[in-house]
């Protein structure tokens, strides 16, 4: 990647110095109790280097969508606590995003101490259009770290978005990549040039609009295109099958039959689905044809049949790309779909496959259902910003660390 690198950092030296890490922390939360710590681990190679470096760390963060003000139940308290068991070491979290007691927090740090900044999103200007805005936000940061700080870009789930943690303050520091960010375009680089075939992508999740990009990008250069999840059911719409009461997004079912008509050789679609009287854990559940679904009952995830055809492309695949799940997951009888098709590609992973698992909700089933991390070759931190990449996009915070 040719922006500077935390290891061009690290040999400038940073002891001393305050250095401003932007994470990405927006981790599940059941209550105040984290269930997927997958980010926060992954931001700890770049936290540590830092550390053992002597540097005064202060880490950027958001966590959900709080509308540009403090709301108790976004507070990044619960992620300190884990941070610091993390590090070994105490994670003071300042109670304020720029005000006063981030400030004397950030002045009487030492070497080696780490402040994480209360939930960047409780100010207003951090998502804000007004460029002026986000500079007095960008520029508050700044001053947290000094005239000799520096800005450490490790958040790769945010780099799609132009914000002033992300974006405005990169452009008034010495600006940087972390391990994470650069470790995320290394791998997705691999995606987009000289990919091993056959390669294979696996879409899911809800809306077919939130993928369409990445499928018109994508689909004219794969050799199998796996669809299942909600998204699937507009799919077999333009197909003219009925879906019952199952997720559907009637205004792209031409934008699907078109999809089907440009490339019906590389897209594959369930074949059978896993239906319910209801969404709900305890709905009462049935396997039926694709295209049989009955009237009144949703379909919640892809069935066995399914499963079985994806994995046996799959099997055979060099490269596969996996963004969204096949089903409900969250709820146990309908999480075989995802489990299934998770299972192959670790499979193909384990026959020397290159297998990227796309951030959000995929990396959250994994874990959910017991998978380890080591049956893929990589877990990405970032789903929007992965799935923009790959579509060919200009990511904010990545274009930034080139200037």
């Amino acid at each position: 990647m040719g922006v500077p690198t935390l290891k061009d950092l690290l040999a400038e030296g940073v002891s001393g110095r305050g250095v401003l890490v932007r994470s990405d922390f927006n981790v599940p939360l059941d209550g105040s109790t984290i269930t997927d710590p997958g980010r926060i681990l992954a931001s700890l190679p770049t936290l540590n280097a830092l550390i053992d470096a002597g540097a005064k760390v202060i880490i950027t963060a958001h966590l959900g969508r709080p509308k540009g003000e403090p709301d108790p139940k976004f507070s990044l308290a619960p992620v300190a606590e884990r941070l610091s068991a993390e590090l070994g070491r105490n994670v003071q979290l300042a109670g304020d995003v720029v005000g006063t007691d981030a400030l004397a927090r950030a002045e009487g740090l030492t070497d080696g101490d780490v402040l994480l900044l209360e939930n960047i999103r409780f100010d207003p200007r951090e998502t804000s259009k007004d460029e002026a805005e986000r500079e007095s936000l960008a520029k508050a940061l700044v001053e947290l770290v000094g005239d000799d700080g520096a800005f450490v870009s490790d958040g790769f789930g945010v780099v799609h978005r132009k914000q002033a943690s992300v974006y405005d303050v990169a452009k008034l520091l010495p600006h940087y990549a972390g391990q994470l960010v650069a470790a995320e375009v290394d791998v997705l680089a691999k995606l987009t040039h000289d990919v091993s075939r056959p390669y294979a992508v696996v879409l899911g999740g809800s809306k077919v609009s939130d993928k369409l990009g990445v499928i018109e990008a994508l689909a004219p250069k794969v050799d199998t295109l796996v669809i299942g999840g909600g998204m699937a059911f507009t799919f077999l719409a333009a197909q003219g099958h009925s879906v019952g009461t199952s997720l559907l997004q009637e205004d792209q079912i031409e934008v699907c039959k078109d999809l089907l008509e440009r490339f019906g050789d590389v897209i594959h679609l369930p074949v059978d689905v896993v239906v319910a009287d209801k969404f709900a854990a305890d709905a009462d559940a049935k396997t039926v044809n694709a295209d049989e679904i009955p009237d009144g009952w949703m379909g919640l995830d892809i069935g066995p049949e399914s499963v079985k055809r994806f994995a046996a492309v799959l099997g055979g695949a060099q490269t596969i790309f996996w963004n969204g799940p096949s089903g409900v997951f969250e709820f146990e009888k309908f999480a075989a779909g995802t489990k299934g098709v998770a299972e192959a590609i670790a499979g193909a992973t384990a026959n020397g496959a290159f297998t990227v698992v796309g951030g959000g909700d995929s990396a959250a089933a994994v874990r959910t259902l017991g998978l380890p991390d080591s049956g893929f070759s990589h877990i990405s931190t970032g789903g929007g910003a992965s799935l923009e990449y790959l579509e060919g996009k200009e990511l904010p915070g990545l274009k930034v660390l080139e200037n």
